[in-house]
């Protein structure tokens, strides 16, 4: 079951009105959106995710709230046309969770887990074209060692990237998982550090997730459109996982600033509690930044 992260801290700094309009941009198991939604009264959620199954899940474990809440299978790229499409010139806030959810990795053919036997796929949205397939076994050994080093700050890049050239053709993700193992140090290591930290492939496999979904694009996209979106005094709450979202993340609410639109409420990076950690382990890379769109007599 997936557990959201920093769950009182959202609906903190969300600082939801009962009946506002709040977006949850990236609604995986409806986790946020559950507890969006016990705060509204005659206020209403629009739910978007590009993944078909999650929204599925999502619509059966929100059914309660249903009459407040529209779901959208789309990315959040494309935020700014969506709203527009639907008659919605502002909301009162966003929330953009960018983990990956437990529903993506609970399930092998998807191919994001390096647990269990699943294809080369990695994509969010099934409809895409470029698969994780296609990178590992047909890029160039540059450009594979490049991808690796940018989206998976991996340091051993050009040495993972010749393993996985010499052992093409690779047909699943365990076989994936081990061909880096086995450049990186011993199987026997790998599958002892499986159970006590983190794999050694699992800055490749992040590294492969972000090319096939285009993740750090999308999230561009998605900061350059939110300040138009909200209504004054509207906020938005971004929560990361890794340095590269975090970073970019960052850069927006500094340019906000400066620009007066935005006001950064999170001077200080929002990080899980122990008590948190301890109870999902999963939490402990996140990272939650906040900020609240200025009215034009602040700017």
């Amino acid at each position: 079951m997936h557990i959201p992260v920093l769950q009182g801290e959202t609906i903190e700094w969300l600082a939801i009105r009962p009946g506002g309009i709040y977006v949850d941009a990236t609604v995986g198991g409806g986790g946020h959106a559950r507890h969006i939604l016990e705060s509204l009264t005659t206020g209403r959620l629009i739910a978007l995710d590009q993944d078909p199954v999650a929204i599925e899940i999502a619509r059966e474990n929100l059914y309660a709230h249903r009459h407040h809440l529209m779901f959208i299978q789309e990315n959040f790229a494309h935020l700014s046309q969506l709203l527009r499409q639907i008659g919605v010139t502002v909301v009162d806030g966003i929330l953009a969770d960018l983990g990956l959810s437990q529903i993506q990795i609970d399930l092998p053919e998807r191919g994001f887990s390096l647990k269990a036997a699943g294809p080369l796929d990695m994509r969010m949205n099934p409809k895409d074209r470029l698969t994780a397939e296609e990178i590992v076994n047909h890029y160039g050994e540059r450009d594979l060692a490049a991808l690796i080093y940018q989206f998976g700050e991996e340091r051993r890049s050009q040495r993972i990237a010749r393993a996985i050239v010499r052992a093409r053709p690779i047909r699943n993700t365990v076989q994936l998982a081990n061909v880096i193992a086995a450049c990186l140090g011993s199987r026997r290591a790998a599958s002892r550090t499986i159970r006590k930290r983190i794999h050694p492939a699992t800055q490749t496999f992040q590294a492969l997730r972000i090319a096939v979904n285009r993740e750090l694009e999308s999230l561009e996209q998605f900061l350059e459109a939110v300040p138009e979106c909200l209504a004054p005094g509207g906020r938005l709450v971004v929560i990361s996982f890794h340095s590269l979202e975090d970073r970019l993340v960052k850069q927006s609410f500094r340019k906000w600033d400066r620009e007066g639109r935005m006001r950064n409420l999170t001077r200080h990076v929002v990080k899980p509690t122990r008590e948190e950690i301890r109870a999902n382990p999963r939490s402990r890379s996140a990272r939650l930044r906040a900020a609240e769109r200025l009215a034009a007599s602040e700017s």
